[in-house]
């Protein structure tokens, strides 16, 4: 049987048919779900293995990137995703998903504790970045990113993508391995702008909760599921598969298996 995909939309949200088309290589069933259904009770979440939350600009970004669905998720849906989330299902945030799962208090949830720790902020640059980027993989307890290659490239487009917390927090996120990716190529030098596309706290670029099974990133897996969405695809050797749907394979396999 195929695990089965909650695709959360909004108004304002638009990456979600790209999403879904990425959880459908992957070998799973989907559903675009809008979140008046999950708080009217026409849908259960608990029949879902995994919840998306894809990017785009929900509620059109109104007050700040992410609050309000992440409001929603708080104080309409609290008792849903919290039964979710015991019964040790998935979670994924991209771009601003991410946001929605940092102000919801889902990420970094330190001591599991769901309350907001830390924040997206603008951009150090100041204006919306859209391009592609080189990510280091780290290690990490994070379900999506099992035996991800250490390297990855993948397109970020956001405006407040800034990830930032206090040192105490950014010490606890080390410490517990919960950094999933950075931003930079590896190199060994220190990613400066526009390698840190909006300048977070130690280069951060992903994060997962203390059991790797909630997941956040500011770049886009789902935008590069194959070697014709890559911007040198004419002219450069690449393998027939995009970096980013190892992701999305990682999180049905496991559910698969537990």
């Amino acid at each position: 049987m195929k695990p089965k995909v909650l695709i959360l939309r909004t108004a304002g949200t638009n990456c979600d048919y790209e999403t879904e088309h990425a959880f459908q290589l992957a070998g799973a069933e989907t559903a675009l779900i809008h979140v008046n259904q999950l708080i009217a009770g026409k849908v259960s979440l608990i029949d879902y293995q995994i919840m998306a939350i894809p990017g785009g600009f929900s509620y059109g970004d109104d007050v700040a990137a992410g609050i309000l669905l992440a409001n929603e998720i708080k104080h309409k849906l609290a008792n849903q995703v919290s039964a979710f989330v015991e019964a040790g299902k998935l979670i994924i945030g991209i771009c601003n998903g991410f946001q929605v799962l940092v102000r919801s208090g889902l990420l970094p949830r330190l001591k599991l504790q769901s309350k907001q720790q830390a924040a997206l902020a603008m951009n150090a640059s100041g204006k919306f970045e859209c391009r592609w980027v080189h990510l280091q993989t780290q290690e990490s307890p994070c379900v999506f990113t099992a035996g991800l290659q250490p390297r990855v490239y993948l397109p970020v487009a956001h405006a407040e993508g800034r990830f930032t917390a206090p040192v105490s927090v950014l010490d606890e996120i080390e410490s517990n391995g919960q950094i999933v990716f950075r931003y930079g190529s590896g190199n060994g030098s220190t990613p400066e702008y526009p390698d840190n596309p909006n300048g977070s706290d130690r280069h951060i670029a992903g994060i997962c909760d203390p059991t790797g099974r909630i997941f956040g990133l500011m770049p886009h897996p789902e935008r590069f599921l194959t070697r014709f969405n890559h911007p040198r695809w004419t002219r450069a050797d690449l393998p027939d598969e995009g970096d980013g749907l190892a992701i999305f394979r990682n999180a049905v396999n496991y559910t698969k298996q537990h």
